[in-house]
């Protein structure tokens, strides 16, 4: 989850809408959310705003927990981050050109040659990282593959 929350203060630098002294944010959370269009919205307690990126970043973002990538071919669709005083949440939407089952077998395989602790329920695999963060990886049907949602959740 950290490598994510990496690569979004740098996007933050690029030309954006920003409201400084934020009163509508002043219980300590952040939530910053991403569409595939490049849109980023962030809310965080001292300044609010929007980013607009460069068409395909995301798209071509990495990502990686505890060195398993995207399935090959996958694209990320969006991003969305909420963090307070104790806990975060990491929402990361993506297509893959591989049908549910393919997909769901590629993460599952992954994890488990990484060691981690993983299973199948249903069309959810859910396990957890070496850091002791929970994830849930959901996929379904879309008109040319899968489409899927990964949940970090960190409780630091």
């Amino acid at each position: 989850m950290k490598h994510i929350a990496l690569l979004l203060p740098v996007a933050l630098l690029a030309a954006c809408n920003v409201h400084s002294k934020n009163p509508a944010n002043d219980n300590g959370t952040v939530t910053i959310n991403a569409s595939d269009s490049g849109q980023v919205e962030f809310n965080l307690p001292f300044v609010s705003g929007t980013v607009k990126l460069p068409e395909g970043m995301m798209q071509n973002g990495d990502f990686d927990i505890d060195g398993v990538k995207m399935v090959p071919g996958g694209k990320i669709t969006g991003v969305s981050v909420f963090a307070a005083d104790k806990g975060s949440n990491v929402d990361i939407a993506f297509s893959a050109p591989t049908s549910p089952d393919q997909t769901r077998a590629y993460f599952l395989d992954q994890f488990k040659q990484k060691g981690a602790e993983v299973a199948q329920a249903g069309d959810a695999i859910s396990g957890k990282t070496t850091d002791g963060d929970t994830f849930t990886i959901t996929v379904a049907p879309a008109a040319q593959g899968s489409q899927g949602k990964i949940t970090v959740h960190d409780n630091d």
